[in-house]
């Protein structure tokens, strides 16, 4: 018989066949989600000439100028929307490009006593929120600051919740959430693909070895 090898006793992905990317939000999805997300800042926020939207660069601010036209269908009224740059507020800026891409921050009001809604597209470990309420807070005083998420993945560092989230998905660290709108990709999709960079777990590496010795003692 032909010799069992190793390679062959792991399961593929081990092997290093990886299953292609898993979409989990269409377009009809991302649309209907921020037409929820817009009706539940409506019901939170009971006075919404109060409330700014902020979008986080770079995909947060296209989400908050949609969540924005969406409340000014709903309500008729049209809502501040601002974008927020963090590059110079996050704690592993050394750790980056010595010249990190400055998008830039443009808030067209005072948030001073105004109720702010930050938004991104992906909530992660925290500490972008974090960084981003720091930037918030250097431009004024804002009566409170609340979240919203198209995606919550979990895996947090920070005591950070969001307000509003658009849809949970629990992953694992090796994954990857990929969020794509027209405005920035060319395209509304949201996806999950395992990373080219994973590691065999040790108790798969030490169930084939365990399998090659048992195949060449049995003579096979």
């Amino acid at each position: 018989m032909k010799e069992t090898r190793e390679q062959d006793l792991l399961p593929a992905k081990v092997r290093g066949v990886f299953m292609p990317k898993k979409v989990i939000m269409t377009p009809e999805d991302i649309r209907r989600t921020l037409a929820r997300i817009a009706h539940e800042i409506i019901e939170r926020n009971k006075t919404i000439e109060h409330l700014i939207l902020v979008g986080m660069h770079t995909r947060g601010v296209p989400l908050a100028k949609r969540l924005a036209a969406n409340i000014k269908d709903f309500e008729t009224l049209r809502i501040p929307v601002g974008a927020l740059d963090i590059s110079f507020y996050r704690d592993d800026l050394s750790s980056l490009n010595p010249q990190p891409v400055i998008k830039g921050t443009n808030i067209p009001t005072s948030i001073d006593d105004k109720s702010i809604v930050l938004v991104d597209d992906v909530l992660y470990t925290g500490r972008s929120t974090r960084a981003a309420m720091d930037a918030l807070i250097d431009l004024g005083r804002p009566q409170s600051v609340q979240l919203a998420v198209l995606i919550d993945r979990g895996h947090r560092e920070m005591p950070i919740r969001a307000d509003y989230v658009g849809k949970n998905i629990p992953s694992s660290r090796h994954e990857e959430i990929q969020v794509q709108l027209v405005e920035t990709d060319g395209i509304d999709e949201v996806a999950i693909t395992s990373s080219a960079n994973d590691k065999p777990p040790t108790s798969e590496l030490s169930k084939a070895g365990y399998l090659k010795r048992s195949d060449h003692g049995s003579g096979k």
